[in-house]
């Protein structure tokens, strides 16, 4: 049979790359970039070119698997396996009430537009608060900071690259991530354009990237992202360099001030790690540019203080006159009414409920995962006795992890949907075979507001799903059939399903274009959007050159319609860094994660395309720290925290600072990938500590950047 090329896009990473696929019978036979998308123009990473070995894996789970007395996984039919597990899960809702089960999603579940929509209204239906993403070790903070400043959780702005003069990261590394919470397929080239036309890249990280050597590079001390952000508020208030006209746009200024003037770049410099100088130079070149931006990422997220952090970040573009503007931080609309459907579906929240455990509030819906195990082993109402996970490996990815994989035992049922048998999946009772990406149709739903160039698209699947395996949403239905729930993110959707209607998604999404800013409305506006449109456009379709500025204002949902720059809730956070306490005696260095070009967190280590040339887990540290603790390249060295510790390989090199250590996280597998299990490596979240207590305390992150910690030689 002669082969066939699908167009597609790729769904591991926020730049949604444009994809073709050679297929043959049904069979995917390889992937390469589709030269004929508009933003990503023939890009694309050796992870979404891996996704054929992925797709093709002899290790993929294909079939239901059910464990037997003995541990072993036994295959049966989905009939038994949804059966099964239905009446466990209703045994539970009996004895202790849908409160008792609880759902944990990982990251590519965001990449569907399906997979959070249907669990979301799975839980909705049980009432169940138990509600958990890797949102909180990635991203909640930066939801909760909108929250606290816009009055929505959904109001994120993003860096108009290709419109400013200077370009503050902090955190990120886009020439690996190829960015995040903005949706840039060619970002490298944005960012080199910003140089081309005489402007500036400036990092801040403690370690030299691969993104700081291509541009400017500023050493920062681990964790002391908020100190270095509130001397430049410092400077810029008492140099009065902030734009007057754009504070009248916000409501607590001269409390924002207040705050700020404890914090002068002579007194921070000892926790940032940046010069007093050096402090005032840029607050300067930020407040004289005529349009500049700040953006942070995931390294300013998982520390003692994350959503303080997102927060800053964004008052220092604010007060500098750049928020809304052309070449500062704008704020992207979609061809569907984003907000308000997330809205809707009582997933638009922040700080609506509170954890059982440690009184965390919600972001977008979701409590944070650092609180799972004690939601499991924390007897009383509302005690978490069953367990789905989808499109997630909590065991590798959150903090203190040793404590929940024996929180796993204490479960009445675990239950994992999944490409593999994980971490995770090991411990299940049953592993449900979950479709990739390229056995889905699909739509960006949760990046349409991110696309730095606004655009849509649509994709059909590539291949017939392997084997038995479903798509997740199309598993959640089966399983509330047999549970008599009716689920739904949304009323309508509620209503329909007590109905006897059972919506698609792909209904929805018809719906939801048609009826939008873009849409056709059925005909009554010629060439507007509805799916048959896209389905027409495989490349997708770019709706405008730049995303509209000077919409915050009406977008605003706070009191008066002005940013919040001094919520009670920054101002309890700034007086806590103020009084912040020396870290540990006996563990000297500071503990930073790091993103790998071919790793992509846990999910991504059985392509033998992605872990060829020798590829070892280590951990990075400066010739100076090697020198001190008599550490030698290549040898193995023990990092201990006083929450744990872990044996790998040393990489000593003069990327790091001195006084940082750099291990990567999604390593050290345990599960039913050989390949993944034969690359060793370590979890490195076993040094993180496991007390709920330790979560930040606005959005419940994890703290896995910045960890005191000790290095010695094996």
């Amino acid at each position: 049979m002669a082969s066939t090329q699908a167009i597609t896009y790729c769904r591991i990473c926020e730049p949604l790359c444009g994809l073709a696929a050679t297929v043959e019978d049904g069979v995917l036979l390889q992937i390469r970039p589709d030269r004929e998308h508009p933003l990503s123009t023939g890009f694309a990473c050796p992870k979404g070119i891996a996704m054929t070995e992925i797709q093709n894996d002899p290790d993929r789970v294909l079939h239901p698997l059910r464990r037997k007395p003995d541990g072993e996984f036994e295959q049966v039919s989905w009939d038994v396996a949804l059966t099964e597990i239905a009446e466990r899960l209703d045994r539970v809702r009996r004895d202790h009430g849908g409160e008792a089960i609880g759902w944990y999603f990982g990251n590519p579940a965001t990449f569907s537009y399906s997979h959070p929509l249907w669990s979301s209204g799975f839980m909705a239906a049980l009432k169940s608060p138990h509600f958990y993403s890797a949102g909180s070790q990635d991203v909640n903070n930066r939801f909760a900071a909108s929250a606290l400043l816009y009055g929505s959780p959904l109001l994120v702005p993003i860096p108009d690259l290709k419109r400013t003069d200077l370009l503050v990261m902090l955190g990120a590394n886009p020439l690996v991530s190829h960015g995040s919470l903005v949706t840039a397929p060619r970002i490298r080239d944005d960012l080199a354009a910003i140089v081309s036309r005489g402007g500036r890249v400036l990092v801040v990280d403690p370690r030299r990237t691969e993104t700081a050597k291509a541009f400017e590079h500023l050493p920062v001390s681990p964790d002391g992202d908020a100190w270095l952000l509130l001397s430049l508020l410092n400077v810029i208030f008492a140099e009065g360099l902030e734009d007057r006209g754009a504070l009248r746009g916000g409501d607590g200024a001269d409390r924002l001030r207040e705050l700020a003037g404890g914090f002068a770049p002579e007194d921070t410099e000892v926790r940032s790690g940046v010069p007093a100088e050096t402090v005032r130079a840029l607050a300067r070149d930020l407040a004289a540019a005529e349009r500049a931006v700040v953006y942070g990422r995931t390294g300013t997220c998982l520390g003692r203080y994350g959503t303080l952090t997102a927060f800053l970040i964004d008052v220092v573009t604010f007060v500098t006159g750049n928020l809304d503007r052309p070449g500062g931080a704008i704020f992207g609309a979609a061809p569907i009414r984003v907000e308000e459907i997330v809205r809707l579906s009582g997933l638009g929240t922040y700080g609506r409920t509170r954890s059982r455990v440690g009184g965390y509030p919600d972001v977008l819906g979701t409590f944070p995962a650092g609180v799972m195990a004690e939601e499991i082993t924390t007897p009383g109402r509302g005690q978490m006795r069953a367990l789905i996970v989808s499109a997630g490996n909590p065991l590798n990815s959150v903090p203190g992890s040793a404590a929940l994989e024996k929180a796993l035992d204490d479960l009445d049922v675990l239950v994992s949907i999944d490409l593999y048998v994980s971490d995770t999946g090991r411990k299940a009772d049953y592993v449900l075979p979950a479709t990739t990406f390229l056995e889905r149709e699909d739509f960006p739903l949760p990046f349409l507001q991110n696309h730095l160039t606004p655009y849509v698209t649509w994709t059909e699947a590539v291949v017939p799903p392997r084997g038995e395996a479903r798509q997740e949403w199309e598993i959640i239905d089966a399983l509330a059939r047999r549970m008599r729930l009716p689920i739904g993110s949304m009323p309508a959707q509620r209503l329909a399903y007590r109905l006897g209607v059972r919506p698609s998604p792909r209904r929805m999404v018809d719906a939801l274009l048609r009826t939008g800013p873009y849409g056709d409305w059925y005909g009554l506006r010629r060439g507007g959007l509805s799916l048959r449109k896209l389905r027409n456009a495989p490349h997708g379709i770019v709706l405008r050159d730049h995303q509209r500025t000077g919409t915050l204002r009406r977008r605003l949902r706070t009191k008066g319609k002005k940013v919040r720059l001094a919520p009670p809730e920054i101002v309890a956070e700034v007086e806590r860094l103020a009084g912040a306490q020396e870290p540990p005696a006996g563990y000297p260095l500071r503990l930073i994660g790091m993103r790998e070009l071919r790793s992509h967190n846990s999910w991504m280590h059985n392509a033998p395309a992605l872990m060829r040339g020798k590829r070892e887990h280590m951990a990075r540290v400066h010739p100076k720290d090697a020198a001190e603790f008599g550490l030698q390249d290549g040898e193995p060295c023990r990092v201990s925290s006083p929450h744990g510790s872990v044996v790998l390989p040393v990489n000593v090199t003069d990327e790091m600072t001195p006084g940082t250590v750099a291990v990567p996280h999604g390593w050290g597998h345990r599960g039913g990938w050989r390949v993944a299990n034969a690359a060793g490596g370590v979890n490195v979240n076993l040094l993180a500590s496991p007390d709920p207590d330790d979560l930040e305390p606005l959005a419940g992150m994890a703290h896995l950047n910045g960890v005191p910690v000790k290095i010695a030689p094996v």
